[in-house]
């Protein structure tokens, strides 16, 4: 059982919250998005496990939710290592911007999106290194070919309808 902080929209922790069941109305959870990007510019993008419940073999960033008394930062470094394997230092992430998402198309996301960034230029083995089954392959991509994946409806919902990648990020 997954328990999650449940914010307002100050950020201010007004409860927990168990994965799975319904957020209240008022209530928000803390998620994170983290882009590695490499020394030419291009974005880590990992395809989801064939296994998984919701969009098997579709793509996106690394990321997830925020645990009950963790931070933004510290959950941005612990779903890095957990899905791709990879050990990042809190201290060298950028914190991009952060999004807010209630409800939409009678879906309730309600939630805080926080986007980092990290420089990283090493190797990635998720065979080897990954603590979940979670990711079943991953890629660096230039913006063009994100885009693509896009165009072509093979990124995860919560990403594809999120314009920051295109609008906001250099």
């Amino acid at each position: 059982m997954e328990i999650w902080d449940l914010y307002n929209l100050n950020r201010e922790v007004i409860g927990t919250h168990v994965r799975g069941t319904e957020l209240p109305e008022n209530g928000y959870h803390l998620v994170v998005h983290v882009w590695l990007k490499d020394r030419e510019g291009r974005y880590l993008l990992t395809q989801r496990a064939a296994s998984r419940p919701t969009f098997p073999l579709y793509w996106e960033c690394v990321g997830g939710s925020v645990l009950r008394g963790e931070s933004s930062i510290q959950a941005a470094v612990r779903e890095t290592a957990e899905e791709v394997g990879v050990q990042l230092r809190a201290e060298e992430g950028e914190l991009l911007f952060t999004k807010i998402r209630g409800t939409k198309d009678d879906k309730r996301y309600n939630d805080i999106v926080d986007v980092w960034q990290f420089l990283y230029n090493g190797e990635i083995d998720v065979v080897q290194n990954a603590t979940t089954n979670e990711v079943a392959q991953v890629k660096w991509m230039h913006r063009e070919e994100v885009a693509q994946l896009r165009k072509e409806g093979k990124l995860v919902y919560s990403i594809k309808d999120l314009e920051y990648f295109f609008e906001e990020m250099e």
